[in-house]
């Protein structure tokens, strides 16, 4: 094992703007794996930084959805070989405090991926000059290369499809995750979801899963709920001024459970006036950093109804991944109608502008054999 040379997308502060360069990514250490990225998803979360309206330790390479092949292995890796087919956790959990022990490991209080560092505190990436380099959520997926801790590297089934498996490591086990792990959604339980870009899709998809009935998308853009429709809404609904009437009616008094899959302020509040007395409201989507909301305090009391917030969906990725990945090779998780292009990592800043532009479908950058 050694150095390698290899092309990745950095964010260096210029706003809106990633550029390709060159760097040297180190060997694995112990207990740590080197990918060959085959496939990287361009997620919201990603566009947030490159907007500037999340602030991460620069220059960052970006990218967190990540999927590929092991390539080589460190000192005391023992569940995983090279050749292995996987998909990559950006929350990398310490899996030594309480939260990780009672087997809730997004809850880690210990985790080190908001800081673009490995759990050790380190980063295996500098550039030609030798300065320090920050993979992004410790992952730094848009890269031909990139190394992370055994216990991250997920194996699944080598008949996944690599674009498909690197959205099952964010948006798709995120929306997975806020179904089945933290609303626990139940079969006949009535569903809203707000927004329904690359998380907003996964949540529908889970929710027809669970047998949830009737599935309200609700977005501003018609084509977006043609696509909701497709992966498993019952409905679709524009959003308007008189949204909470219209599903109060459709319901019965509201949905059992509403999901927000924007992270606007306005949508966020409106959560609650969706759901039915005794009824969950959970919040997926992530705003911009020291975003406030107004809610009623008052009534939320009154009729009884939970707020659920949703760190990556609850997910025990060594748990959950195996099982969306079944799930899609059974056909009952449609991950691939998600997928809008295939592109190449030189081409990654017009997959922002995409995403900044609402276009429909989700960027995979697929590096060549």
């Amino acid at each position: 094992m050694s150095t390698r040379s290899v092309r990745a997308a950095v964010y260096r502060g210029v706003e809106k703007h990633v550029a390709v360069e060159t760097l040297l990514l180190d060997a694995p250490r112990a207990s740590e794996v080197r990918i060959r990225v085959r496939a990287a998803g361009v997620c919201g979360s990603d566009r947030h930084v490159v907007d500037g309206e999340w602030n991460v330790p620069m220059p960052a390479i970006m990218g967190h959805e990540a999927a590929g092949v092991v390539e080589s292995v460190g000192a005391e890796v023992r569940n995983i070989a090279e050749g292995d087919h996987v998909v990559v956790a950006w929350h990398q959990a310490c899996q030594r405090c309480a939260e990780c022990a009672s087997g809730a490991p997004w809850a880690c209080r210990f985790v080190r991926s908001n800081d673009s560092m490995l759990p050790d505190g380190t980063t295996r990436w500098h550039d030609e000059d030798g300065a320090e380099m920050q993979p992004y959520l410790a992952v730094g997926a848009m890269s031909e290369y990139i190394v992370v801790p055994e216990f991250a590297a997920i194996p699944i089934p080598r008949d996944v499809p690599f674009p498909v498996a690197s959205l099952i490591g964010c948006s798709v086990g995120t929306g997975y995750g806020a179904v089945v792990n933290n609303a626990k959604v139940a079969a006949g339980e009535s569903a809203v979801v707000i927004g329904v870009g690359g998380v907003g899709l996964s949540i529908v998809a889970a929710l027809r899963l669970a047998g949830a009935s009737p599935v309200i998308a609700v977005d501003v853009s018609e084509e977006k709920l043609a696509q909701a429709v497709l992966m498993g809404a019952t409905h679709g609904f524009l959003s308007d001024e008189h949204l909470a009437e219209k599903i109060t009616k459709l319901t019965n008094g509201g949905a059992n459970v509403a999901f927000e899959a924007i992270g606007r302020i306005a949508t966020m509040e409106l959560l609650p006036d969706l759901i039915r007395p005794g009824g969950r409201a959970v919040y997926v989507g992530l705003p911009p950093e020291n975003t406030r909301v107004e809610l009623d305090a008052l009534q939320l009391a009154y009729d009884g109804k939970t707020i659920i917030g949703s760190n990556y969906g609850g997910l025990v990725p060594a748990r959950d991944f195996p099982r969306i990945a079944q799930a899609y090779l059974d056909g009952q998780l449609p991950i691939e109608s998600m997928i809008g292009a295939n592109i190449a990592l030189d081409d990654v800043d017009d997959a922002f502008r995409a995403l900044r532009d609402g276009d429909n479908g989700r960027r995979v950058i697929v590096f060549d054999d």
